[in-house]
């Protein structure tokens, strides 16, 4: 008797358990971000916010400019003249700063109480350990027995008709200045015996600029 065959039949793979991706989510999340606005436009204070900053850090910055390093100072007086007039605002700095011949210089209200009580600029003529001898009759400056040229001087010196301010040589005590307006015939200064020699403590610091009016804006 014959055989009995089933008829093979080819197999069949599995199909996949992992269902296709759906790509609808996907488009949809994408449109979602293109369609959402922009949160910065939402914040329209944001930028007046980072501008205040920015304000607040510059003034911050030029109060401890103002106090530590240096100075606003105004002229008051016609004693610098022609080199700084009266009224003229002027930079002064402070930090680490000593005194040199030549400097222009601002001391503070109590260097002498009968000037009011106001601050003074004057030129620093000479330092500790210096001497000074002034000639009227030539109106020239000495100092260490050497004659100061003075191309900043307004007018040529006379000899003061105040009676305090008629000596002639000064031997400038260590940690001290003798100092003097470049208008000599108009100047109250280290010259006077009420003012005399001027501690380096009442030095306020030096003239590094000049910025208002526009038309004196420099460096000294």
């Amino acid at each position: 008797m014959a055989e009995e065959f089933e008829p093979r039949t080819q197999a069949q793979p599995d199909p996949d358990p992992r269902p296709e991706a759906d790509p609808a989510p996907v488009e949809k999340a994408l449109a979602e971000e293109d369609a959402a606005p922009d949160r910065t436009d939402k914040q329209p204070g944001r930028e007046l916010f980072e501008w205040l900053q920015m304000i607040m850090g510059c003034v911050l910055v030029a109060v401890v400019l103002f106090n530590c390093f240096a100075r606003l100072t105004r002229v008051d007086g016609d004693s610098m003249d022609d080199t700084l007039q009266n009224g003229e605002l002027m930079l002064v700095w402070s930090l680490g700063y000593t005194p040199k011949q030549g400097d222009i210089v601002v001391l503070n209200k109590t260097t002498a109480e009968f000037l009011g009580n106001r601050a003074i600029v004057k030129r620093v003529i000479a330092t500790g350990g210096q001497t000074v001898d002034i000639d009227y009759d030539t109106g020239t400056v000495y100092v260490d027995g050497l004659a100061l040229e003075e191309p900043y001087i307004r007018e040529e010196m006379y000899l003061p008709y105040v009676t305090t301010m008629q000596q002639t040589h000064w031997v400038v005590p260590e940690g001290s200045i003798f100092v003097m307006g470049d208008n000599r015939n108009a100047s109250t200064d280290s010259r006077d015996d009420r003012l005399g020699t001027i501690d380096e403590d009442y030095v306020l610091g030096k003239v590094v600029l000049g910025l208002w009016p526009l038309s004196r804006v420099g460096t000294m």
